[in-house]
């Protein structure tokens, strides 16, 4: 079928994307930014339409010959009315599909109990009421709490029980949940395209098991060669205490912290099972809490994490690129330049800049990065321990602790757009170019916006810390390159003398 795909840069998009494409489907995706499918390996294998699900006319133009449209779009952890955001997407979605005769809507919400629901449940109720209601076949899955490698419900879990020995933990710890595997989430979504075509409702989807929160997070310690924990109810600790705790005990920013633990108030588990009837379960069955736990471990060992929660985009974090220049005339601008000569080679120079952050760190003063870290925690802000997705290589779009890598040129420029709580807007930039003698010039900028006068009297503030921070990384990042050129050298050297004494005795044995 030809199929489009929204929220294709996502972590359960990003992982479908490929496995429509594995079954032969021809997929269009729809994104706001093409720049952020720069990197994935599946980018040329689909056709990226550009544009918001709120531009009729984006949207139309992204639904022109589609048979089916896949909506996994959604704003959780954005500012303001998301829900009237989600709502005005969705019923542009709905219009505009009917009329362009698409045959198929296939969505993922969540699972929830009849009554008052939060903020997210009930809007991702609504919205697939709306595409229910649209005229266009629907099929609305709704899903409990997915457990994948890099599921920001499967990091939650994964924080909280690595760091805490003993758990403090809000009443809903007790209430029954029914977590799923990505991988079983993934299976439903490609078979929904052959539900026969006059099929419109709403499916529960689920696995195997159905477990209180406490037992998940025991189930994990289990799996993680952990004790398990023991666990103590607070009654005192509100949706919004528990976000910000879950923000400053785990990586898991509170702007998207806060819509899954006001969902996990609610007894979440599968009501019907009538997804049986259209969608045989996958060969060898379902897969269990503790094995999916296993599998997404695995994962993480190996380093092949498909997506992750880090890639989610924050509203809370400048969303606008870089103005050039040229553009600066006008604006309050800050900029610390650095510039240094290196005798390593660029390569060496650039295996540093793209490994930096995540446990490799920053090179410099890493107390002060620390930090602002737990500041930004504070906060609310996704802090310093978000990470990286991979220690070595960064791809456009992704998460670099409390950066976003905005714009990469592999082997030569690198930058990040700051995703830290701040009144006004930064960049860091990292250039790598060679120079005549064979080394190599690093070139470092650090760009800052400022919002009203707290923007100027926090750079001011911050700038002793700048001081010792900016030159110390670069003069650490090139001692580094410098470093592992040598060690590399080395290495090579040694191999050839080891050739070269081989040599004779090869000879004389022949």
């Amino acid at each position: 079928m030809r199929v489009l795909v929204t929220g294709a840069t996502g972590y359960i998009g990003g992982r479908l994307v490929p496995r429509l494409l594995d079954a032969g489907h021809d997929v269009r995706v729809l994104v706001r930014n093409p720049r952020k499918l720069q990197d994935v390996p599946w980018a040329d294998r689909v056709t990226v339409a550009e544009g918001d699900l709120q531009d009729a006319d984006a949207v139309a133009g992204a639904v022109d010959g589609i048979e089916a449209v896949y909506y996994l779009a959604h704003a959780m952890g954005a500012d303001g009315d998301f829900e009237q955001a989600e709502r005005d997407a969705a019923q542009t979605m709905a219009r505009v599909g009917h009329e362009a005769g698409v045959q198929r809507f296939v969505y993922l919400g969540g699972l929830h109990p009849d009554g008052d629901l939060s903020k997210h449940l009930r809007s991702r109720k609504e919205v697939g009421e709306i595409l229910l209601g649209s005229g266009v076949p629907t099929v609305a899955l709704q899903a409990g709490v997915v457990i994948g490698s890099g599921s920001t419900s499967f990091e939650m879990i994964r924080h909280l029980t690595d760091v805490l020995p003993w758990m403090p933990a809000p009443r809903w710890v007790r209430n029954h949940i029914q977590p799923i595997a990505v991988r079983d989430v993934l299976y439903y979504l490609v078979e929904a395209l052959t539900i026969p075509a006059d099929v419109n409702r709403a499916f529960d989807i689920g696995g195997p098991d159905v477990l209180r929160y406490g037992q998940m997070l025991n189930g994990y310690a289990v799996e993680a060669k952990l004790p398990q924990r023991p666990i103590t109810v607070l009654p005192v600790l509100t949706p919004r205490l528990a976000a910000h705790w879950f923000n400053v005990v785990t990586p898991i920013p509170r702007k998207l912290a806060t819509p899954i633990i006001e969902s996990l108030q609610f007894e979440c588990v599968q009501r019907e099972h009538d997804i049986d009837d259209v969608i045989p379960p996958p060969e060898g069955g379902l897969t269990s809490y503790r094995r999916a736990v296993r599998l997404a471990l695995a994962k993480m060992r190996k380093g092949d994490v498909e997506t992750s929660w880090r890639n989610a985009t924050l509203s809370s974090g400048s969303a606008d690129p870089l103005p050039s220049d040229p553009d600066w005339a006008g604006h309050t601008v800050y900029v610390d330049d650095r510039k240094r000569h290196s005798s390593a080679p660029p390569e060496a120079v650039w295996s540093v800049v793209e490994s930096i952050g995540g446990e490799n760190g920053w090179y410099s003063f890493p107390l002060a990065w620390v930090a602002r870290g737990w500041l930004d925690k504070i906060a609310g802000g996704v802090g310093l321990n978000r990470g990286r997705r991979d220690p070595k290589r960064l791809e456009q779009g992704d998460a670099l602790d409390w950066w976003r890598v905005e714009r990469l040129v592999r082997g030569r420029y690198l930058r990040l757009r700051a995703e830290f709580k701040s009144p006004g807007r930064a960049w860091l930039e990292m250039t790598v170019t060679p120079s005549d003698d064979g080394g190599s010039d690093y070139h470092q900028r650090a760009i800052y916006f400022p919002q009203g006068l707290a923007g100027r009297l926090y750079w001011y503030g911050i700038l002793p810390f700048h001081g010792v921070i900016f030159p110390g990384m670069v003069e650490r990042i090139t001692a580094r390159a410098e470093r592992e050129a040598h060690r590399t050298d080395s290495t090579q050297r040694n191999s050839t003398y080891q050739n070269d004494d081989a040599q004779p005795a090869h000879e004389e044995a022949a």
